[in-house]
């Protein structure tokens, strides 16, 4: 659809819309002809961000956390998506504040306003009884949500991977440069990573009211299930080298973790070594891409990309 035929009357607003996955909600929803503000505490990122594309989404600032931002934002909106992530806490924001209360009153605000369709991006293992404040955090927002507005679609994405990732960039950098990898215990964990831009694009399905059939809740995974040692491997084969692979036990891991966390911008959390520590993997009874007309791709693409950005030194946004 040409950007200069935008409805609007088609207002969706996103917040975190300048994030890894935020970034491609926006742009699959301007494409389908949507008018889309992307709320953030940093407007000005919005022109950074969104700089290569024709039309721009709005610039609106905003702070989930504060309910009178919210308000203002979502005014006149039919859709609310809220893509918003925390894997650090620091200070007042906490994994509570953000992911349990900031998500329930962002779907309250959004049900009190006759917005027709909310939208809650979580992920695989989300689960309000577990041990770790993350997990549990995600799984009590998505609680949150059902309960502030019903009929919310909550998405869960398998571990999300694309060519500026925090995941397989990382595992591709490190298996070129590192004489032995580390596993994550003994490498067992089952894993289905699946290319960030489908998930963007079903979320852009999903509130254009397509092939969704009644279902709420969604799991997106990718084409192909792993464990981590083998996609270590599978990676490896793919850029035509050898890895060496030893195992670390998580408890090693999390002391590693908690000392990461004193950085300014940590590489590694506990949060996400709990993520490590059970199976990542879309439910067979869940709908997901397939229920959407989606071919998921795997992560050759993304390697491809990774390595193309690498060879080039891009910094720009890709796909």
């Amino acid at each position: 659809m040409d950007p200069d035929d935008l409805n609007p009357e088609r207002i969706v607003t996103v917040f975190g819309g300048t994030g890894f996955l935020g970034r491609r909600i926006v742009k699959r929803l301007l494409e389908r002809g949507f008018t889309v503000r992307a709320a953030s505490r940093h407007p000005a990122r919005v022109a950074l961000v969104f700089s290569s594309i024709r039309r721009m989404p709005e610039a609106v600032e905003a702070d989930i956390t504060d309910a009178s931002s919210i308000r203002s934002a979502i005014t006149g909106s039919r859709a609310v998506v809220n893509a918003v992530s925390l894997y650090v806490e620091q200070g007042v924001q906490t994994f509570e504040r953000v992911h349990v209360k900031a998500a329930g009153d962002l779907a309250a605000a959004s049900h009190d306003r006759a917005i027709d369709q909310f939208v809650q991006i979580s992920g695989i293992g989300s689960d309000p009884q577990s041990d770790s404040n993350y997990i549990r955090a995600r799984g009590r927002g998505e609680g949150a949500v059902e309960s502030a507005f019903p009929g919310a679609f909550i998405v869960r994405p398998a571990v999300m991977t694309g060519p500026d990732d925090a995941f397989l960039t990382t595992i591709v950098r490190l298996i070129r440069l590192l004489p032995v990898y580390p596993l994550f215990g003994d490498g067992g964990t089952r894993l289905q990573p699946v290319y960030v831009a489908d998930v963007a694009e079903a979320v852009s399905r999903l509130i254009d009211g397509r092939s969704h059939k009644g279902s709420s809740i969604f799991e997106f995974g990718g084409p192909r299930i792993y464990t981590y040692k083998e996609l270590l491997r599978e990676i490896a084969r793919q850029l035509d080298t050898h890895v060496k692979l030893m195992p670390v036990p998580f408890a090693v891991w999390n002391a590693l973790a908690g000392v990461a966390e004193l950085l300014p911008a940590a590489p590694i959390t506990r949060n996400q070594i709990d993520l490590m520590r059970q199976d990542n993997v879309a439910a067979i009874d869940a709908p997901g891409l397939k229920e959407l007309d989606i071919e998921p791709r795997g992560i050759d693409e993304v390697i491809r990309a990774i390595e193309q950005r690498r060879g080039v030194g891009s910094r720009s946004s890709p796909p």
